[in-house]
């Protein structure tokens, strides 16, 4: 199977879509029902941002799912309870970043969002060293070099990389269970990944258009934007974290008929991206 898409451009900016993916692959082997299982993805985000693409954008896409393997923890979050063997890596030790682990949330997810456990099998560690392979390595790589091309012919780059979120959070998807979200989450771990006047532009530009946005809360941003951002490199990286009732029944995965106003609301985003130098801020 094709595990990612990578499809570089010519402008500075590059979006990325790593939970979108629905292929499921057949060593995964799940013990919980599918429908359960898809409930961890960002369903449709590939789609609302087709259009980028075709206007320069580089654009990168995981087509497994987080549950298999979630790219956007770094290889170290792992959950060593998970395996039939001791695992012979690196494993993170800060106790802030292992709160995910903990939750079940690590590179390798133990539960869903809700706590059900996935397998119903210790894994081999050949069988998840083989998962870093075939999927984290590439995506990481294709995300860096589509990041130094930018910056290559630019001077600078900006990188939004993009997902959805539950209108309510689950009881183990984040550390404030139960919580309603705004429209739109935009992260730039507290000013660390992106110029602080590039997040507000993107917070002014999606309340102007009539949503509501909060601003590293609850989603700050993790390892994508974390390895690949450098803002005293003009490397700008942002999260930005969609509120899948704007366009989806959460239930059945469905479109809903706020899906094409959504879309055109993130194009005037893009636009406007495309048009700004963070240097100028």
């Amino acid at each position: 199977m094709q595990f990612i898409t990578h499809l570089p451009g010519s402008s500075a900016l590059v979006l990325d879509s790593p939970h979108s993916g629905t292929a499921y692959p057949p060593d995964f082997l799940p013990a919980c029902e599918m429908q359960t299982l898809r409930q961890a993805e960002d369903t449709h985000v590939e789609k609302l941002y087709d259009f980028a693409p075709g206007l320069g954008v580089h654009w990168i896409e995981a087509h497994f799912p987080r549950s298999y393997l979630d790219v956007n923890r770094n290889t170290t979050e792992i959950d060593v309870t998970l395996f039939d063997a001791p695992w012979p890596g690196p494993v993170e030790t800060d106790s802030k970043i292992l709160s995910k682990v903990r939750l079940g949330k690590g590179l390798i997810w133990r539960t869903t969002d809700d706590g059900v456990p996935i397998y119903g099998r210790k894994l081999a560690v050949a069988e998840v060293q083989a998962r870093i392979e075939r999927c984290w390595t590439p995506y990481h790589a294709a995300v860096a070099q589509a990041i130094d091309a930018a910056c290559q012919q630019h001077g600078y780059s900006i990188h939004i990389n993009c997902h959805s979120m539950p209108a309510i959070a689950s009881s183990q998807s984040t550390d404030f269970p139960g919580e309603k979200h705004a429209d739109f989450v935009v992260g730039d771990r507290d000013g660390s990944t992106a110029n602080k006047a590039l997040s507000r532009l993107v917070c002014q530009h999606l309340g102007e258009l009539g949503y509501t946005v909060s601003y590293n809360h609850p989603y700050k941003g993790v390892e994508l934007v974390r390895r690949h951002s450098d803002p005293a490199q003009h490397r700008h990286s942002i999260q930005l974290e969609i509120n899948r009732k704007l366009y989806m029944d959460e239930a059945t995965l469905e479109i809903t008929p706020g899906f094409e106003a959504l879309k055109a609301h993130l194009r005037s985003l893009v636009s406007l991206l495309l048009k700004t130098d963070p240097r100028l801020l």
